[in-house]
């Protein structure tokens, strides 16, 4: 909603600015240069990545529209899985938890948190990790290593689509500059039309240096950043099973395993102890 609400404070600002002025908002209506900018950029992007990478990018545009997928509810529900599931393997032995970990969507437990099974990382992280904790025989140290190692590549992978869309906006003011020199060759071949012609063409040429630099700076560079805060939120999502996982791996009780868990949410999303023991006690219960 911010983002849209972003957008149109953008242009909305510029049309009130341009208008003060006794500007023409017709002028600024150039087609012909918005096809030029923005084909060239979407072809540029379209070189650069592959098929899958271009449906990541798209549907990481699509999230900076919504409202962010971690939240302090869904990490309370993150907090009341881990304990639930730390609890039934201390009840029933770690061998128990492979029915859970092997087919998640179908496992009685972790389908009764839809915003923990809707976050396809959180879930291949969990379950890999416990799949080597049923393993035996990897120490703590090891079993942390081997979750960094996954997690640097989950976030070197993860940070292509921003930093796409980022390159994009760097190249917007570039591929004004180009419409703006196609636009001054038009305007040479009509140099013989009169001062009217010269004039209304360039003013369409200079649109499209215009609508470069306003994409770059105004649109696309802010969505690239906003599609990086959303990466953020999303890695510290996993840090926090993290935490969770290497605590339980050293043998902490289930209620301490989750506050290792809840003390590496950030402040602003955290629950309090209080609200993580009430939660607690909801699964006990």
């Amino acid at each position: 909603m911010f983002v849209i609400i972003g957008i149109v404070l953008v242009f909305a600002s510029l049309i009130v600015g341009y208008t003060m002025h006794h500007g023409n908002l017709l002028v600024l209506i150039q087609i012909n240069e918005f096809i030029i900018i923005g084909g060239a950029a979407i072809g540029s992007l379209i070189i650069s990545q592959p098929l899958p990478m271009l449906k990541k990018i798209i549907s990481g545009l699509i999230a900076t529209l919504k409202p962010p997928a971690v939240n302090k509810q869904s990490y309370i529900e993150l907090l009341q899985l881990l304990y639930e599931l730390f609890q039934f393997a201390k009840r029933e032995g770690l061998i128990a938890l492979e029915q859970h970990i092997e087919n998640p969507q179908e496992s009685s437990i972790i389908t009764k948190y839809p915003s923990f099974l809707a976050n396809h990382h959180g879930v291949e992280f969990l379950c890999d990790t416990l799949k080597i904790v049923l393993s035996g025989g990897v120490p703590a140290h090891d079993l942390e290593e081997l979750m960094d190692i996954d997690l640097e590549v989950i976030h070197e992978t993860e940070r292509i689509p921003p930093s796409a869309i980022s390159t994009v906006a760097d190249a917007f003011p570039g591929l004004g500059i180009v419409a703006a020199v196609l636009g001054i060759i038009i305007t040479m071949g009509s140099i013989s039309e009169g001062a009217e012609t010269v004039g209304a063409n360039v003013a369409a040429a200079l649109v499209g240096t215009f609508f470069g630099v306003l994409m770059s700076y105004g649109v696309v560079g802010p969505l690239a950043r906003k599609m990086e805060s959303n990466l953020f939120i999303e890695s510290k999502y996993l840090l926090v099973i993290k935490a969770s996982l290497l605590s339980f791996a050293k043998g902490a009780p289930a209620a301490v395993a989750v506050e290792y868990g809840r003390r590496a949410i950030d402040p602003d999303n955290r629950p309090s102890f209080k609200e993580t023991e009430d939660s607690i006690k909801a699964v006990r219960s």
